[in-house]
């Protein structure tokens, strides 16, 4: 015999198959007159279901809350911006995203280096981003170092 199940070997979980309640079966019952729907309303009408959100007459929470403003793109290419001066902390001569991440430079999340020319720059390296201002590739080359776009 194998060891896959088969339709036939299928049973429900433990608990969860119990005895419907019977209501309307007089008083004895414990749940005859009114069945457990209280006295009168509108609840206790056969077929009635209220709408999602519905609060008795009351203000709904929905409507009760502000309506928000704007919205979060999630689709935006996350971009990590670093300037000259703050490459000069950084140990090594070859600069990478993934290396200022580590260092705690730029965000964990940017997928984009831009490197901005604030600053300035003592020592030569070689850094490799998606973009560089004017003013960061000329003092990067100045200092001696190389400007690698990606």
């Amino acid at each position: 015999m194998s060891d896959r199940i088969r339709l036939e070997d299928l049973k429900p979980a433990e608990g969860s198959k119990g005895k419907t309640k019977r209501v309307g079966r007089g008083r004895s019952s414990g749940h005859g007159k009114t069945s457990c729907r209280g006295n009168n309303g509108e609840g206790q009408r056969a077929g009635r279901s209220s709408k999602r959100g519905f609060e008795g007459g009351q203000m709904p929470g929905y409507r009760q809350m502000p309506k928000l403003k704007g919205f979060k793109n999630f689709n935006a290419i996350k971009t990590g911006s670093v300037n000259v001066s703050d490459l000069e902390s950084i140990s090594g001569d070859i600069i990478t995203l993934e290396i200022l991440q580590k260092a705690g430079k730029i965000s964990d999340k940017a997928e984009i280096l831009r490197v901005l020319g604030n600053g300035e720059l003592k020592k030569a390296v070689k850094i490799s981003a998606n973009y560089f201002t004017e003013s960061a590739k000329e003092k990067i080359e100045k200092a001696g170092g190389k400007a690698q776009l990606l």
